[in-house]
């Protein structure tokens, strides 16, 4: 039986805001918010049957929808959904593009979906990228037609690109246009780049279905994920209607939901400043987030706001409570100094009341999981060997190989080096001969994997033995999710879950640090945090994990908001300069790295960027004046 669709408030009927010109709902997570969407289709799907109608769904690509189609296929085989009835229509492909080619629409679709469900394959449309020239604009004339035959779609599922496109209706899309062909901008290439092992082999052009046959459909849902996502989605519920963010059109549509999860929605007024929208309930870290974003928006630190300044500023209400800003800054002002600490593993014989670690025992056994193998020292390296030096028992954890973001011209090097060296060694042979005759489409063999991974290897142990920890202490756990040789990983599955119990078990850490940075490119990280989570959810009633802390750092992409810092742990010039060298040792993701979004800095420079603009912060709140800081979260399991 099909569970009742979301518990959307009827279209139209916003939150309690001035601000949001479209509906949206808000969820903790991705896959709770997916389950329920793919919920809503079937019940459209099963309405549809009984009216003995077909039912016609737009359907979207790229990493959004894969939780729903997930879910439409469990309810096909455990709940006996029928997809008899259904007639798709793609949103979009690049062109040209083969069908066969994995990284085509068509083959996502058919991986995804339609190979695992009951669904006609004369019921299944797909733009044609294989399509000439020449016949391209009658093709795509003919596919809207097509859909208008049907009466038009009466569910369109949508994604969002971060240039505010949706399809691939790109900046100065036209609110009427139709199916086409078009250019594609340049960072959404970009954003592909990762699936594309580099943006040169990104197609620079696209057939999609226009804003026009978009806002036809009966009803329309948009899924937006992650922090990455969170500006544009704000200027698309919030902004005016503009040609330059396509999705904004979507607010002349009275039957769409935006289902969000609490990254994406992070920007959006009534959750960035909810102050300013309704009463609250100010609980001290709202006071805190509210505090250091007034003291962002006036320019001044803490302990020169005034009454006049809260007043103003919609914050009132929070005066009424603390009595006077006097006193409320000084408690957000020791609040935000006793995050900082240069004793993150806990500063021996002293008072840790206010720390943010413990005092004991002295001398902890730590656990720093690191998704890929490099993501310790460009995230943490500071900290890392901050805890080295003070004399605690440091175990590092590489969870991945990291083989797909070594490039085929690095691991040639290697293998031609190999050969050099052991001119009889087959397997060399084999590689070199694989990597010089590799197409674009094929999937890296074995060998070439085990190469690949084996580079990423040895710059982890000459980073590490850099900060003085020994060999025995570095652990790769080649998490089994990771090893398919493509950008696109297997969901995470038992056996990854059970190393991840292993080591934790063994070492029996005081503490546990893990990427909490969900809006890596690719989604390794959050796959990885999920093992995590999923090992401590299992382990958490042994006594040794009642000693156990969990600190959550974040990677090259983005760091923790001031007022989500837990822990600051500053750096003196000296270890900047030293954390960079350890960066230096993964010479394979130096220079030209193949995973880095939109962001032309080398991972180092983005890293030091990144702790001297928190030290920044810090200091513009009031605070001591450090060359940088790494921050971090504490999880509570």
């Amino acid at each position: 039986m099909i569970k009742e669709s979301i518990n959307f408030k009827e279209a139209g009927k916003f939150e309690e805001t001035r601000f949001e010109k479209i509906h949206n709902v808000i969820f903790d997570s991705s896959h709770e918010a997916s389950v329920l969407v793919a919920q809503e289709i079937a019940n459209i799907i099963q309405r549809k049957e009984e009216l003995n109608e077909p039912c016609v769904l737009g359907l979207a690509t790229g990493s959004s929808p894969i939780k729903v189609y997930e879910e439409l296929v469990r309810l096909h085989k455990e709940e006996g959904l029928s997809f008899e009835n259904v007639v798709t229509f793609n949103l979009d492909e690049y062109y040209p593009m083969d069908k066969n080619n994995i990284q085509s629409y068509w083959y996502f679709m058919h991986e995804h979906l339609f190979n695992h469900v009951n669904i006609l394959p004369q019921n299944i449309n797909i733009p044609d990228g294989n399509i000439s020239n020449e016949d391209l604009q009658q093709y795509c004339i003919d596919y809207e037609m097509k859909i208008k035959s049907y009466g038009g779609l009466d569910f369109q599922l949508l994604g969002i690109g971060r240039t505010g496109h949706i399809g691939f209706n790109e900046p100065g899309s036209h609110v009427n246009s139709g199916t086409r062909s078009i250019t594609l901008d340049h960072l959404t290439r970009v954003d592909a780049a990762s699936s594309f092992l580099g943006i040169d082999n990104v197609p620079k052009k696209a057939i999609t279905m226009g804003i026009g046959t978009v806002k036809n459909a009966k009803r329309i849902v948009l899924l937006g994920w992650g922090i990455s996502k969170a500006e544009i989605i704000k200027k698309t519920i919030e902004g005016e209607i503009s040609s330059r963010v396509p999705a904004t059109y979507l607010q002349q549509h009275s039957n769409t939901t935006f289902v969000l999860d609490t990254e994406a929605s992070s920007e959006l007024t009534r959750v960035k400043t909810p102050w300013l929208v309704k009463s609250v309930i100010w609980t001290e870290e709202l006071k805190l987030k509210a505090v250091v974003w007034l003291s962002e928006l006036t320019k001044k630190p803490f302990l020169k706001l005034t009454d006049k300044d809260y007043n103003d500023n919609g914050m009132s209400s929070v005066l009424s409570e603390e009595g006077t800003a006097y006193d409320l800054n000084i408690k957000m002002f020791n609040k935000m100094q006793q995050t900082i600490t240069g004793w993150p593993g806990g500063k021996p014989n002293a008072d840790d009341t206010y720390r943010p670690e413990r005092a004991t025992p002295e001398k902890k056994r730590i656990i720093i999981f690191s998704p890929h193998p490099d993501d310790d020292v460009i995230s943490m390296g500071g900290t890392f060997d901050r805890l080295v030096e003070q004399g605690h028992d440091v175990h590092i954890a590489y969870q991945t190989s990291g083989n797909i973001a070594v490039s085929n011209e690095e691991a040639l090097k290697f293998a031609e080096i190999t050969k050099a060296l052991n001119p009889d060694s087959a397997e060399a042979e084999t590689i070199i001969n694989f990597l010089k005759n590799k197409k674009s489409n094929d999937v890296d063999l074995l060998e070439v994997r085990k190469l690949k991974g084996l580079i990423r290897r040895s710059e982890s142990l000459g980073a590490t033995r850099y900060l003085s920890v020994s060999d025995s202490n570095v652990n790769f756990l080649d998490l089994p999710f990771y090893e398919t040789g493509t950008v696109k990983k297997n969901n995470l599955g038992e056996a990854d879950i059970q190393i991840m119990c292993d080591i934790i078990e063994r070492i029996k850490p005081h503490q546990i640090y893990a990427a909490g940075d969900l809006a890596d490119p690719h989604g390794t990280h959050k796959v990885c945090l999920d093992s995590l989570f999923e090992a401590l959810k299992r382990l958490k009633h042994k006594s040794f994990m009642d000693d156990c802390w969990v600190w959550l750092y974040r990677g090259a992409w983005h760091e923790w908001e001031s007022y989500q810092i837990e822990m600051a742990v500053p750096m003196s010039p000296d270890q900047v300069l030293k954390k960079r060298h350890a960066i230096f040792f993964h010479q394979s993701q130096k220079d030209g790295v193949m995973f880095q979004g939109d962001d032309s800095r080398e991972f180092w420079i983005r890293a030091e960027d990144r702790n001297r603009l928190t030290a920044e912060k810090y200091h513009a709140l009031g605070l001591a004046d450090y060359s940088a800081i790494e921050a971090f979260k504490r999880y509570f399991f």
